[in-house]
């Protein structure tokens, strides 16, 4: 069984590639679970298919993001104790965590597909494609619990500095995903709805293979009855640490609904080429990902260890990835986002390809600040400071929302400049944010008495 992994001795270059590595190839996977459904939609069921499932990409994100935002800071208790080598508190946390997925689970499934049909009216679906976008939400919501059982058990196996096992699921659900695809769509003629089931059966079988791992992969993770106990203090801090990173992700997607709003009123032929764009941006954004999640990991450990020393190190370590990654990433759409974008278009669509190279033009462009938003902003919420992270995404979400609005005077020129905007304004709230973050860090702790530096306990 493979052991933990300690994030606060070595040089931080080789530990963030380390680490990161198997988390980018996790995320990459995550992605074709959304490449499959929008290249088998896209170029066997038509532009049309396609419009129906991306005219709910920001709807999705809405939800989904809160799912995945709360999990990853439920999960920021846990590397903090195992950075401190407080096992027992580690496993109090980790067993109340999966106690507050299981709620927030069943409230927000029945929520959302309560009001589905609401929401996708609220964001103007164009008529000609809201039946095909309803069934495709509609049971990707019924889907949620799948998503937090996923998200939950590999946020606490990275935090434990197990980013392999995560990936090593991913790929077998992915793989199942992408057959299922084919089955449902080609043999039983499920159109969209095949497509969405495939996605959700593929997201319950990494999180059962992610859950088999937590419980009996480490160690440190054998509860006993006590660990169970469902405990006030350990749901308070959790809560602290998960709802502004969930609301953070919400918030950030509210300004993605309002500008998906505007899109759809552009009508269906943008719906389209800005669904292929951004599948395709998404993909390509996956190394941002990576970052971010490794960047709250690495500060999560090493602020339970009070290693501040190492925070700086870490953070401009991964700045430079983020910096030499964007450039690249900017070349290859530059030169080549038309023909990978026929990835999801049928031939009777390639009349869009100038709309999206315009899309991926400005997208990519803005990539470094992009890369920013997801180092620094995670890493604050590694340190510990959620709350303050979450209003990064509230100018997210006002940079979005204001270009949003301008789509009316300038059409989808406005449309491709949104999100730098955002990205923007978001870092410059969240770099001095940082550096105001760690004086606060270590003025509270500056009193305390000194904690021994030794590593976590190896962990098996």
């Amino acid at each position: 069984m493979t052991s933990a992994k300690d994030l606060t001795r070595g040089k931080p270059m080789s530990l963030i590639l380390g680490f990161g590595i198997p988390l980018l190839f996790g995320f990459l996977f995550q992605q074709f679970y959304n490449v499959a459904d929008t290249a088998i939609v896209g170029r066997f069921l038509g532009g049309d298919a396609l419009a129906a499932v991306g005219s709910t990409g920001s709807v999705n994100f809405l939800i989904i993001g809160f799912v995945m935002g709360i999990c990853n800071g439920f999960a920021i208790p846990v590397a903090q104790m195992y950075g401190a080598g407080d096992f027992k508190q580690l496993r109090r946390y980790a067993a109340n965590a999966l106690w507050l997925c299981i709620f927030f689970g069943i409230i927000i499934t029945a929520v959302t597909v309560i009001f589905c049909a609401d929401i996708l009216r609220l964001t103007n679906t164009p008529d000609d494609i809201f039946k095909r976008a309803y069934i495709y939400i509609l049971t990707i919501f019924a889907g949620i619990p799948a998503y937090f059982l996923y998200n939950m058990t590999a946020a606490i196996l990275r935090s434990l500095g197990d980013s392999k096992t995560p990936v090593s699921w991913l790929v077998i659900a992915s793989v199942i995903n992408i057959i299922l695809d084919i089955v449902f769509i080609f043999c039983f003629k499920l159109d969209v709805f095949g497509a969405a089931l495939a996605t959700v059966i593929a997201q319950f079988i990494s999180g059962f293979g992610c859950l088999f791992r937590v419980c009996r992969g480490f160690a440190i993770l054998k509860m006993d009855r006590d660990d169970w106990t469902f405990s006030k203090k350990h749901i308070g801090t959790l809560c602290a640490m998960g709802l502004p990173m969930g609301l953070q992700y919400s918030i950030t997607a509210i300004g993605s609904v309002i500008l998906q709003t505007s899109v759809n009123n552009l009508g269906t032929m943008y719906v389209t080429a800005v669904t292929a764009a951004n599948k395709l941006s998404m993909f390509m954004c996956c190394p941002f990902d990576a970052m971010g999640s490794t960047m709250a990991t690495y500060a999560g450990q090493n602020v339970g260890a009070r290693k501040w020393e190492r925070l700086n190190k870490g953070l401009g370590s991964c700045v430079l990835l983020g910096a030499v990654y964007s450039a690249a990433a900017f070349l290859v759409l530059f030169f080549a986002g038309e023909h990978l974008a026929m990835i999801f278009l049928d031939e009777k669509s390639r009349y869009l390809l100038p709309l999206v190279k315009q899309f991926l033009t400005g997208l990519s462009a803005f990539y470094f600040p992009l890369s920013l938003v997801n180092i620094v902003r995670f890493f604050i919420q590694g340190m510990g400071f959620s709350p303050i992270a979450t209003f990064a995404g509230v100018l997210e979400m006002v940079g979005r929302t204001a270009v949003a609005y301008l789509v009316g005077i300038y059409g989808f020129a406005a449309v491709c400049f949104a999100s730098p905007a955002a990205w923007v304004l978001a870092d410059a709230f969240l770099i001095p944010a940082y550096f105001i973050c760690k004086k606060r860090l270590m003025r509270k702790y500056e009193t305390a008495a000194p904690m021994q530096s030794a590593a976590p306990a190896e962990a098996k």
